[in-house]
């Protein structure tokens, strides 16, 4: 079965966090700015996903809900088909998103005015939720070895002897695109051991690895010490870009550790609606074609923004994406101002990388049409080439 990626859906006009930012403001080129700094994807989602909501609006009612026992039967069979992660369903705690899991990890697994670490650069809530709890942010920065980024262990023991409650884990990396090795997790998990660090990992992006070589290895599954150390955070959000519909779960294979997470304020969340289960189990259950057909469109588009930037963007470099469907650029060569600015003014919206830590760098999300992006891509090439000169 074929799936259009390729034809544009309008957004504007639907309430859209991505389009509307920019609807009362336009570029120098006196044109509509392209938005490509939010991380949704710019694609209607699987027709399993709209047939299975169009059922839920034909029947009409929508009451409270019960998370359904086929749902939970299908992460499960699902964990275990792709990351041969076998989890029992008491494991399981469904919340509205990773937001919510980081703050109930941060209330949970570290006091008030203690330390929660995470590398940077990072998705903002890494940075802003320990401060919105009281905690205190170490910030971890990442070795950068021409554009390839990995973790400073050395600085990550060092960090830890003066006392780290909770660490954050991006895995797939937001913003830098690196699908950690299990050599690399391994490595991470011992000194979190020896250190009594309690980890939370968001492996949202998990579903979405570009790398035909990679392979997501959730770092449940390093070992049964790590495991017990671990909450990790998922969701089908990313995947078949139902992130809107705010579903994601909870996966604490620990007794001590879950009944933590549910005393930290577990019991505020509410029930997930009925439109959200459905859509995770049409993701799960009938959509694998789909998001198989949508990683090989992604990966065109990745080295289409990887070439490009090569080409005709220099000095501008670019981090090469394993997973997930955002590009980290590098913008320091150009010395500019404020880099989100100058590329808005050529009509293109993209990610300052001030608020992940890093100023001087850009995220670009590259899930959306390919022509949108080519057409996005050209005007940061003659903004640059008119700086230039």
């Amino acid at each position: 079965m074929n799936f259009d990626f390729d034809t544009p859906v309008e957004r504007r006009g639907t309430f859209s966090s991505k389009w509307s930012r920019y609807a009362d403001k336009t570029g120098n080129n006196g044109e509509e700015i392209i938005p490509l700094w939010l991380a949704d994807m710019d694609f209607q989602v699987s027709p399993a996903i709209r047939e299975a909501l169009r059922r839920d609006c034909e029947h009409g009612v929508f009451g409270y809900s019960n998370t359904p026992q086929e749902l939970i039967d299908t992460v499960c069979s699902y964990l275990k088909k792709e990351h041969d992660w076998e989890i029992d369903p008491d494991w399981l705690l469904w919340l509205p998103g990773a937001r919510t899991g980081l703050a109930l990890s941060c209330l949970a697994f570290a006091g008030e005015g203690e330390t929660v670490a995470t590398f940077t650069p990072i998705y903002p809530p890494f940075l802003h939720i320990p401060k919105e709890t009281k905690r205190n942010v170490l910030a971890l920065p990442l070795k950068e070895d021409n554009q390839f980024w990995t973790i400073d262990f050395a600085a990550l023991e060092q960090a830890f002897k003066k006392g780290v409650s909770l660490l954050l884990l991006c895995n797939p990396h937001n913003p830098v695109g690196r699908v950690f090795t299990r050599q690399e997790l391994a490595q991470l998990s011992e000194i979190c051991l020896a250190n009594d660090v309690i980890v939370c990992s968001d492996e949202h992006h998990s579903g979405i690895i570009l790398d035909e070589d990679k392979r997501h290895c959730p770092l449940s599954t390093i070992s049964p010490e790590i495991a017990a150390r671990t909450l990790t955070l998922m969701g089908p959000g990313k995947s078949f870009n139902i992130s809107g519909l705010q579903i994601s779960f909870a996966v604490i294979s620990d007794q001590m550790l879950r009944q933590r997470f549910k005393e930290s304020g577990y019991a505020l969340v509410s029930d997930l609606p009925l439109p959200a289960y459905s859509a995770a189990l049409a993701g799960y259950k009938d959509s694998t074609n789909w998001l198989k057909a949508l990683i090989t469109y992604l990966r065109g588009n990745r080295d289409l923004v990887e070439e490009f930037v090569k080409t005709r963007l220099a000095p501008v470099t670019v981090t090469h994406v394993e997973g997930t469907y955002l590009s980290w650029l590098d913008m320091r060569a150009l010395a500019l101002e404020d880099p989100s600015e100058f590329f808005e003014d050529a009509g293109v919206g993209l990610f300052d990388g001030e608020f992940f830590g890093l100023p001087g760098f850009l995220r670009l999300n590259f899930a959306c049409p390919r022509n949108l992006l080519l057409q996005a891509l050209e005007r940061m090439e003659i903004a640059v080439a008119d700086f230039r000169r």
